[in-house]
């Protein structure tokens, strides 16, 4: 059965955003902004969308400081501004997230899944999780509840 992996960047990323909108339990603050649903992989990582904290499913537009500006619905009702969670990069073979918020939980809830992670040194610093198989994007979710603090 290995050779049923699922290996394709494009569609590890499009688990992971369906198992992120959903989720009705933990990850229920969640949603998706800017997103791509045609993004290409490249080998660097083109940016699929953005995970952010609000309150509904509004879609956002990135601000300068790493709010996402929630823009009015079609019925006219704005929403307040939605924190940037993590950012997910697609690549030819795999996603990268690049968790914004939390960044040391993030971490230790990432390795504790088995997964790959590396710190990156930005400012604010961010925590890189990989996610190489399509049967690691469940294992990925409990790097998201740390993010938001939800962790039992």
């Amino acid at each position: 059965m290995t050779a049923d992996r699922l290996t394709d960047g494009v569609r590890i990323g499009q688990l992971l955003a369906s198992e992120i909108t959903g989720n009705e339990g933990r990850l229920r603050g969640l949603s998706l902004a800017d997103a791509d649903p045609d993004v290409d992989p490249t080998p660097d990582g083109a940016l699929a969308y953005a995970v952010v904290r609000t309150g509904g499913d509004d879609d956002g537009i990135e601000g300068v400081d790493g709010r996402v500006e929630v823009e009015e619905d079609d019925e006219g009702v704005e929403s307040a501004d939605a924190d940037l969670v993590a950012e997910v990069y697609v690549q030819p073979d795999r996603v990268r997230v690049e968790f914004v918020s939390a960044p040391d939980a993030v971490a230790d809830a990432a390795t504790e899944a088995g997964l790959r992670v590396r710190p990156k040194a930005v400012r604010p610093p961010r925590t890189l999780v990989f996610v190489e198989d399509g049967a690691q994007v469940k294992r990925v979710l409990p790097a998201f509840e740390a993010a938001i603090g939800n962790t039992v």
